[in-house]
C-alpha cells in the first residue's frame, strides 16, 4: 500500500473517533439532561406534596386556634359566671350564717353547764370556719377574676391601727398572747380597705401560728417607703417554704401544734399576695423557726401629721358589759333572723334597743325625745328598696347631730365602702363575730 493510502486511512481512522466522541458525548448531555428533568419532576411532586402537607398543618392550627380562642371566651365567661354566683350565694348565706353567729354568742351566755358552754363554743368555732371560707373563696374569684379596682388615696395608718387592734385584741385575749400597737403619724398612698384586709390577713395568721408570746406592729421608713412590720414570736417558717406560703392550702409542715388551735385553711397569704399585686405594694418576710416570724408591708409615703393617740375602749373597772350598759341602740334590719338575733345579744350586753325595717320607721322610732340614740346599727340593704347608708345620714339629720353609726352589711362593694368613709360610718361585713361587735361599739362610744 502506497504511502498516500495508508496517510488516508489514518486521517479517516481519526475523524471516525472524532465524530464517535462527540455523538458520545452529545449522547451523555442528553443523558444528563433527562436525568435532571427527572430529577425536576421529583422534586417538583415532594414540593407539591410538601405544601399541600403544609396547607393542611396551617388548617388545623388555624383550626385549633379558633377551638382555643372558644374555650379561652367560654372559660373567662365561666370564671365571670362564677365571680357572680359566688358574689350571690355568699350574700344569701351570709344572712342566716350572721343570725347564727349572732343567736349562739346570745346562746352562750345564758349557758349555766359547762357541757353547754362546751357545745356553744364548738358550734361558734365550726361557724367562723364556715364563714372564713366563704369569704376566702369570694375574695379570691374577684381578685382572680381582675374585677377589684384599687381607689388609691392619702391613708392615715394610726386609724388603721386602732381599727385592727379593737377586732384582734378578743382573739389575743382569748389565746393568752400579747397584742400591741405601736403609735405612728404616717400617712401612704393605697387603698384604705384592700390595705386593712392585707394587714387583717397577716395579723390573723401572726395569731393563729403563735403559741405564747405576742404579735407587734408597728411602721418604719425603708428605702424610701414606709413598711408595716408585723412580728410575730410564732413557730416560724422554714426556708424551703419560703414561696410555698404564698399558694392556696398551704400552713407550713412545721405547724400541727398551732394549727390544731387554729382551724386555718392556708389561704390568708394566698389572698395577701393577690391584694399586695392589685395594690403594687411590696411585700417580704424574715422567719426563723420556733423564734417567729417578721413581715414587712411597704407602700409610698404621702405625708406625716401629729399623732392622733387611740383614746382606750373602756377604761380599768369597766363593767362585765365592756360599757355597753344602758345605751341606747337603733338597730336597722329586715331580715328576721338577724334582727332577733342581734336585738337578743344587745339586750344581753344590758343595751336599750328599738328596732326598725326601714327608714321611715326607723325615724318614726325616733319621734319620742325622750328616747335618743347613741349609736345606730343598720343593715345596709333594707325593705322598700331604702339604703342603711341613707337611713343612717336622715337619722342624723332628724336628730340634728351626728351619732355614732355602724353599717353591717353582706354587701362587699367599694362603692358602699367609699360612702361609709365619706359618711363617717363604720363599716362591718355579715356574719358579724359578736366580739368584734361589741369591741367596735365601745370604740365608737369612747
Amino acid at each position: 500500500m502506497a504511502l498516500n493510502e495508508i496517510a488516508d486511512v489514518e486521517r479517516l481512522r481519526r475523524i471516525n473517533e472524532a465524530l464517535i466522541g462527540r455523538v458520545e458525548r452529545s449522547m451523555d448531555q442528553q443523558a444528563n439532561a433527562f436525568s435532571l428533568f427527572q430529577t425536576a419532576i421529583n422534586l417538583e411532586s415532594r414540593i407539591r406534596a410538601r405544601t399541600d402537607e403544609l396547607r393542611a398543618t396551617l388548617r388545623r392550627l388555624e383550626q385549633s386556634n379558633h377551638e382555643l380562642a372558644l374555650a379561652k371566651d367560654a372559660a373567662e365567661q365561666a370564671n365571670l359566671s362564677k365571680t357572680r354566683f359566688l358574689a350571690a350565694a355568699s350574700h344569701d348565706v351570709l344572712q342566716p350564717l350572721n343570725a347564727a353567729h349572732l343567736s349562739i354568742s346570745a346562746l352562750a351566755d345564758i349557758q349555766k353547764s359547762e357541757d353547754g358552754r362546751r357545745l356553744a363554743a364548738q358550734v361558734s368555732s365550726a361557724l367562723e370556719t364556715m364563714e372564713d371560707v366563704l369569704r376566702t373563696l369570694l375574695d379570691i374569684s374577684k381578685l382572680d377574676a381582675g374585677v377589684v379596682r384599687p381607689e388609691i388615696s392619702d391613708v392615715e395608718v394610726q386609724p388603721l391601727f386602732q381599727s385592727l387592734m379593737s377586732g384582734f385584741s378578743p382573739m389575743a385575749a382569748k389565746k393568752g398572747l400579747h397584742l400591741r400597737f405601736r403609735p405612728t403619724d404616717a400617712v401612704i398612698r393605697t387603698d384604705r380597705m384592700l390595705y386593712r384586709r392585707v394587714l387583717q390577713n397577716i395579723i390573723s395568721n401572726a395569731l393563729r401560728y403563735t403559741v405564747k408570746g405576742g404579735v407587734i406592729v408597728g411602721t418604719r421608713r425603708k428605702a424610701g417607703r414606709i413598711a408595716i412590720v408585723v412580728a410575730d414570736t410564732g413557730i416560724g417558717i422554714p426556708q424551703e417554704q419560703y414561696e410555698a406560703v404564698y399558694e392556696e392550702f398551704q400552713r407550713g409542715r412545721n405547724a400541727s401544734e398551732a394549727e390544731r388551735s387554729s382551724g386555718g385553711l392556708g389561704l390568708g397569704l394566698a389572698i395577701v399576695r393577690r391584694l399586695i399585686s392589685a395594690l403594687g405594694h411590696d411585700i417580704s418576710f424574715t422567719s426563723r423557726l420556733g423564734k417567729g416570724t417578721v413581715f414587712q408591708v411597704s407602700a409610698v409615703p404621702a405625708a406625716f401629721r401629729p399623732v392622733r393617740r387611740a383614746v382606750p375602749a373602756h377604761a380599768p373597772g369597766t363593767p362585765r358589759f365592756y360599757g355597753l350598759y344602758g345605751i341606747r341602740v337603733l338597730l336597722v334590719e329586715n331580715d328576721d333572723s338577724v334582727l332577733e338575733a342581734m336585738s337578743s345579744l344587745l339586750e344581753r350586753w344590758h343595751c336599750s334597743v328599738r328596732v326598725a325595717s326601714s327608714t321611715q320607721e326607723a325615724l318614726g322610732r325616733l319621734g319620742d325625745t325622750g328616747w335618743v340614740p347613741d349609736l345606730i346599727i343598720a343593715d345596709q340593704h333594707l325593705d322598700h328598696g331604702d339604703l342603711g347608708s341613707i337611713t343612717i345620714g336622715e337619722a342624723r339629720q332628724y336628730l340634728g347631730r351626728a351619732v355614732p353609726a355602724l353599717i353591717v352589711t353582706a354587701d362587699p362593694s367599694e362603692a358602699l365602702a367609699a360612702t361609709s368613709r365619706q359618711s363617717g360610718i363604720e363599716l362591718m361585713h355579715k356574719p358579724v363575730k359578736p366580739a368584734e361587735l361589741r369591741a367596735l361599739m365601745a370604740h365608737l362610744l369612747a
